[in-house]
């Protein structure tokens, strides 16, 4: 267990609130009786690394435990967790606690773009702010900066093999292609198609150009449902496209065609405990003591 000593829990929370990585808030919410800590003590979670600390002991390493099997199995929300200390855990204070395990799942939405832009530029620009892992892809050689290096939630990749690298992405991935040569276009189309898991297909483009692609993607043998798949031109609100062609304003409708296309209501868990577990907890606590 990789633990680095020179980082506090709300440190490696902000960090990684940031960057979009899995994480669990372990918050011990009660006490009763003797505890290695008390009511407030936190520490945080990732499959890899620990920061800070609820006092140590069987009772921490279950908690970390814990927290493991809710990112592995991708439960996000809210889990309370009870710990007899003297019990369960197996320690000798006999003290009783309950941890809130609050699961973060990271960025659970996938965009993958791919050209390196204006247009592109101002997509990421614009997506900044937005919690998606955008993985950002363009064959021109130096075309990334150091701020784009530094952006969370963001990966700079050289496009070396449209079918080896659209083959590497992350399942339920939203794709869009606006590269700067039609050519590279169309070879990343036909090779977004081959993934059936891709959640959609966008690219950017006049209708005389995707009118060529469809009807060279016909030649080629691919079906009509397959053709469908893809989303051309990009960025259209109300099935109309903008007459402001500047690259801010088309990125501005692209964004807001891909908030629609990942929009989904929050899990139940992510609303919080249910009262009667509240209740539980404050009841548990008051007999404890008693």
């Amino acid at each position: 267990m990789t633990q680095p000593p020179a980082e506090t829990w709300h440190a490696a929370l902000d960090r990684l609130q940031r960057s979009g990585v899995p994480h669990v808030l372990a918050t011990q919410v009660t006490s009763a009786g003797s505890t290695p800590r008390e009511p407030g003590a936190r520490m945080v979670i990732t499959q890899e690394a620990v920061y800070d600390t609820l006092g140590g002991g069987t009772f921490e390493w279950q908690t970390i435990h814990a927290a493991r099997d809710f990112l592995q199995q991708g439960r996000a929300g809210f889990h309370l967790e009870t710990f007899s200390l003297g019990g369960r855990s197996g320690q000798c204070c006999g003290g009783f606690v309950n941890v809130l395990l609050e699961v973060f799942p990271g960025a659970a939405t996938n965009i993958a773009l791919f050209g390196a832009g204006h247009v592109g530029r101002e997509i990421v620009k614009l997506s900044e702010a937005l919690p998606w892992q955008i993985h950002w892809f363009d064959s021109r050689a130096d075309v990334f900066n150091e701020r784009d290096q530094q952006q969370p939630r963001l990966s700079c990749n050289t496009l070396s093999s449209p079918q080896e690298d659209t083959s590497a992405l992350p399942p339920c991935c939203h794709a869009l292609v606006l590269t700067h040569n039609h050519d590279e276009d169309y070879a990343l189309i036909t090779a977004l198609l081959q993934r059936h898991d891709i959640a959609s297909l966008g690219l950017i483009g006049s209708d005389s150009k995707w009118a060529s692609f469809r009807g060279r993607l016909q030649r080629e043998g691919y079906t009509a449902e397959e053709i469908e798949r893809v989303r051309s031109p990009i960025g259209c609100i109300h099935n109309t496209k903008l007459s402001n062609k500047t690259p801010y304003a088309i990125a501005l409708t692209v964004v807001t065609e891909l908030l629609w296309l990942t929009d989904k209501p929050a899990s139940l868990e992510m609303r919080g405990l249910e009262p009667s577990a509240i209740r539980a907890l404050v009841d548990d606590t008051k007999t404890t003591q008693s």
